[in-house]
C-alpha cells in the first residue's frame, strides 16, 4: 500500500539518472566555489608576498579555469534538476489521475472534485520539487567536504571543527523542520478544500442564482477561504521561523570557525594567505548551510504533500472486480434479487433482454441508489444484481462497463466541439442516428459551426436542455447492450420531449433500456413501468394502466 515515504522515494528513484547527474554537476560547482578562497590564499602566499609575476599569472589562469568550470556545472546541474522535478511531478499527476479514473472508484469518498485536482497539481508539484533540491543538498555536502579538507591542510583544529560540528548542525536543521512539515500538510488540506468548495459553487452557480442563495454560498466560501488563509499564514510563520533559526545556527558556527582561524594566525601557526583562505572558507560555509535550510524546507513540504498523494493512491476501492467474462454479444438480461442499498429494501426486479423499462420512484434517493447498483459504482449491502445470469461482482469491470452504461442525470460535457462530446467512445456510424434521436441535431443547427462548434468548459455555452440532449446523444451513440438513463429530458420542452420519446424507442430497438424518470412522454413509450415505493416494487404495468389504477403513481408522474 502506498505511503508518503514510498511516494517520495519512488519520485526520487524514478528520476535517479537525472538526479545523479545533477548531483555530480552541482557538487563540482560547490567544490569549485570552495576552492576559490584557497586559490586566493595561494596567490597571496606565492605571488603577492614574493612579487613573482609568473606565479601570479599562473594562479590567475587557474582561478579563471575554476570559474569557467563551476559556471558550466551550475548551469547544467540546474537543467538536470529541473527536468527531474518536472518529470517526477508529471508522473505523479498521471498516477493520481489514473487512480481517480480507475473503474473500481473509491477516491472520491470524502473529497470534493476540486480537492482531488489540487492534489494532482499542487501536491504533485511539491513532491516533484524534491528532485530539484536534492542535487543541491548533495552539492552542499560536497562543498563542506572540500572546505573541511582544505581547512585540515591549513590547520588540523580548523578542519576538525568543521567535520565534527557539521553533523549536529544538520540534525538541528531536521528538528527545526518538523513544525514546518506539520503546518505545510494542514495548509495543503485547507487550500485543497477551498479549491473544492470554489469548484462546487461555480458548477452550481445557475442553481444558486435561481433559488437566491448567492449570499449563503458567498458566506460558505468566505469561511473556507479564511480557514485556508489562516493555515497558510501559520505555515508561512513556520517557514520564516525555520529559516531564521537555521540562519542563526549557521552564523554562530561560521563565526566560531573564523575566530579559531584568527587566533591561529595571531599565534603564527598559519600564514597570512592561509588566514585569508580560512576566512574565505568560513564565509563560503554560509552557502552550504543556506542550501541545507532551503532543501530541508522543501523536503518538509514534499513529505506533507507525499502523504496526501499516498492517501489517494491507497484509497480503498468502492468495488472489487471479478474475472468472469460475458458471452459475446451480451443479451442484456438484468435481474435483481433482495437488493438492499440505501433506501432500497429487498428489491426484486427482472428486466428482459431488449425490454424498454420505465422506473418511477417515490423517493429520489432510490433512483440514484438503483443506478449505483446497476452500474456497480457500489455493491448492495444485501442481495445480488445479475447480468445475463452472472452476478456483477464476478464480472471483470471492463466487461461490465462495456455492457452496461449508466447515464446520470447530471452528466458533464467536456471542453471541445459538440461532435467530440458525442463521439467519445462511440462508433462513428452511430453518431448521426444518435444526434437525431436525442434532438441534438436541432442544437447543432443553432450553433455557428454546427457540430464542429467548440463548447465552453462543462458545456456552459449551452442551455440546460441543450446540454441534456448532447449528453443523451453521447449515451445513445455508445449503443451498449444495457443503457440506464436517469431523467434525460427534465430541461427539454414538451414538443422536443415527445420527439425524443419516439426516437428513443426506435434507436434502442432490441437493446435493453431502463428509463428512470417521471416523464409521462417517456414512460408512455416503454414496454412496462415499475413503481418503486418503500424501497421495493409496489406496482407495475403499462403507463396507461398505472395512471388509472395507482394513486401513488399518478402523484409521482402527473404532479
Amino acid at each position: 500500500m502506498p505511503t508518503g515515504r514510498s511516494v517520495l522515494r519512488g519520485a526520487v528513484v524514478g528520476q535517479k539518472r537525472h538526479v545523479g547527474g545533477a548531483s555530480l554537476l552541482a557538487s563540482a560547482h560547490q567544490g569549485g566555489e570552495a576552492l576559490v578562497p584557497v586559490i586566493i590564499g595561494l596567490v597571496i602566499d606565492q605571488a603577492v608576498t614574493t612579487g613573482a609575476a609568473d606565479a601570479l599569472l599562473r594562479w590567475l589562469a587557474v582561478l579563471a579555469a575554476v570559474f569557467i568550470a563551476l559556471s558550466f556545472s551550475y548551469r547544467f546541474a540546474s537543467r538536470a534538476a529541473e527536468r527531474a522535478s518536472e518529470q517526477a511531478a508529471h508522473r505523479l499527476r498521471l498516477d493520481v489521475t489514473e487512480r481517480v479514473l480507475d473503474p473500481r472508484g473509491g477516491t472520491e469518498a470524502g473529497r470534493l472534485p476540486g480537492a482531488l485536482v489540487n492534489i494532482a497539481t499542487g501536491d504533485a508539484k511539491r513532491v516533484g520539487a524534491v528532485n530539484g533540491v536534492l542535487p543541491f543538498a548533495v552539492a552542499g555536502l560536497a562543498g563542506l567536504l572540500v572546505s573541511a579538507v582544505a581547512l585540515l591542510r591549513i590547520s588540523v583544529p580548523l578542519g576538525l571543527l568543521v567535520l565534527l560540528g557539521t553533523p549536529p548542525l544538520l540534525w538541528l536543521t531536521h528538528v527545526v523542520g518538523r513544525p514546518l512539515e506539520r503546518r505545510s500538510g494542514v495548509e495543503q488540506e485547507r487550500v485543497a478544500h477551498a479549491s473544492g468548495v470554489a469548484a462546487d459553487l461555480v458548477s452550481g452557480l445557475r442553481v444558486l442564482k435561481g433559488i437566491g442563495a448567492e449570499a449563503a454560498a458567498v458566506a460558505r466560501y468566505r469561511r473556507t477561504s479564511r480557514d485556508s488563509l489562516a493555515a497558510t499564514l501559520r505555515a508561512a510563520r513556520a517557514h520564516a521561523g525555520h529559516d531564521g533559526a537555521i540562519l542563526a545556527l549557521t552564523g554562530i558556527f561560521i563565526a566560531l570557525v573564523a575566530l579559531v582561524g584568527a587566533n591561529l594566525a595571531a599565534s603564527g601557526d598559519i600564514t597570512v594567505g592561509q588566514l585569508v583562505a580560512a576566512v574565505g572558507l568560513a564565509q563560503f560555509l554560509l552557502t552550504p548551510f543556506q542550501i541545507f535550510a532551503w532543501v530541508n524546507g522543501q523536503i518538509a513540504q514534499g513529505r506533507a504533500s507525499a502523504e496526501r498523494i499516498a492517501s489517494v493512491l491507497a484509497a480503498a476501492p468502492a468495488v472489487v472486480p471479478g474475472s468472469a467474462t460475458l458471452p459475446a454479444p451480451a443479451a442484456g438480461r438484468i435481474r435483481l434479487r433482495g437488493v438492499t442499498h440505501g433506501s432500497l429494501r429487498g428489491l426484486d426486479l427482472d428486466v428482459a433482454a431488449g425490454e424498454l423499462l420505465g422506473v418511477v420512484t417515490t423517493d429520489p434517493a432510490a433512483a440514484t441508489q438503483l443506478l449505483e447498483c446497476l452500474g456497480r459504482e457500489a455493491d448492495p449491502a444485501e442481495g445480488s444484481v445479475e447480468l445475463d445470469g452472472i452476478p456483477l461482482p464476478e464480472l471483470a469491470l471492463d466487461d461490465l462497463r462495456g455492457a452496461v452504461l449508466v447515464a446520470a442525470h447530471d452528466a458533464d460535457l467536456f471542453e471541445g466541439s459538440l461532435l467530440d462530446n458525442v463521439v467519445a467512445g462511440a462508433a462513428r456510424a452511430n453518431v448521426d442516428r444518435a444526434l437525431v434521436a436525442s434532438a441534438a441535431d436541432e442544437v447543432a443547427e443553432t450553433l455557428p459551426q454546427g457540430t464542429r462548434t467548440v463548447l465552453a468548459e462543462r458545456g456552459r455555452s449551452l442551455s440546460g436542455g441543450q446540454r441534456q440532449r448532447v449528453a443523451l446523444a453521447r449515451a445513445l451513440a455508445a449503443n451498449p447492450p444495457v443503457l440506464a438513463v436517469h431523467d434525460p429530458t427534465t430541461a427539454v420542452d414538451a414538443v422536443t420531449e415527445a420527439r425524443i420519446a419516439g426516437e428513443l424507442r426506435e434507436i434502442r430497438q432490441g437493446r435493453t433500456t431502463i428509463l428512470v424518470t417521471t416523464s409521462p412522454a417517456l414512460l408512455a413509450v416503454t414496454d412496462r413501468v415499475v413503481l418503486l415505493g418503500g424501497g421495493t416494487v409496489s406496482a407495475e404495468g403499462t403507463h396507461a394502466e398505472l395512471v388509472h389504477a395507482d394513486e401513488d403513481y399518478r402523484t409521482a408522474v402527473l404532479t
